[in-house]
């Protein structure tokens, strides 16, 4: 900020005061850069742990979100970067602790996902953060897609004969970006060919200039499966 004219006086003790009132201007908007730039991590949670109940999270004691269900992929909350304590309850029952544990947080956008099984049948229960590259595509869209569903193999995922998405494991993520339109997803046990078997097949409508998450989820063999949860993706807009 500018300091004001010089009006040409010889007071010591004014121009004092002027420039203690400078420093305390500075220091004021030092402060105010400071308040600013705190906020600098963005957090979201998804509840993707198929036979786990609703849950409530808390961030270093505080409850953040609470009663959320499976499938749930929550709404960035604004953070300092930084570690924080994750403790994942039961909904309600701040007894039943199914994850307490330290997350470095770093600047940036981030999903925290809670994947497995808490029975342990298929895949063991766990916490995940993934990088959000939110980005803009330009006249692309862009889809990132996690594999999520704990009896599936690795998976290859195919589209008008083009394989997307190759040999991804449980708990992994990749991301592609695609011109926008519409494509029958496919997704197959992964080959080396990219030509197994399809299981399962989704319509998906991605538009220019946005950011996707896929989230494969639930189980190929629900009949079989700790929980009555079929295979699906979900797809949410992560940036627009």
């Amino acid at each position: 900020m500018g300091g004001g004219a010089d009006s040409g006086s010889t007071d010591d003790s004014s121009d004092e005061e002027m420039d203690g009132s400078d420093d305390e201007m500075n220091e004021s908007e030092d402060e105010m850069d400071g308040s600013e730039g705190e906020m600098d991590a963005s957090l979201r949670v998804a509840h993707l742990s198929p036979d786990a109940p609703n849950v409530d999270v808390y961030l270093d004691g505080d409850a953040v979100l609470e009663d959320v269900p499976y499938r749930t992929v929550s709404d960035y909350l604004e953070l300092t970067a930084g570690t924080y304590d994750v403790m994942i309850t039961a909904a309600g029952d701040i007894e039943t602790v199914v994850f307490d544990e330290a997350l470095e947080v770093p600047a940036g956008e981030f999903t925290v996902a809670a994947v497995g099984e808490l029975t342990d049948e298929n895949q063991p229960f766990a916490v995940e953060v993934y990088e959000d590259d939110v980005s803009d595509p330009g006249d692309n869209a862009r889809i990132r897609l996690v594999h999520a569903a704990p009896d599936a193999p690795n998976v290859d995922v195919t589209a008008g004969g083009d394989a997307l998405f190759t040999d991804v494991p449980f708990g992994a993520a990749g991301a592609v970006e695609v011109p926008p339109g519409e494509y029958e997803l496919e997704v197959r046990p992964a080959t080396e060919n990219n030509d197994g078997d399809v299981v399962a097949t989704f319509d998906v409508a991605p538009e220019a200039g946005v950011v996707y998450s896929g989230f494969a989820v639930g189980y190929l063999a629900p009949d079989d499966a700790p929980a009555d949860e079929p295979f699906d993706l979900d797809l949410v807009v992560d940036a627009e």
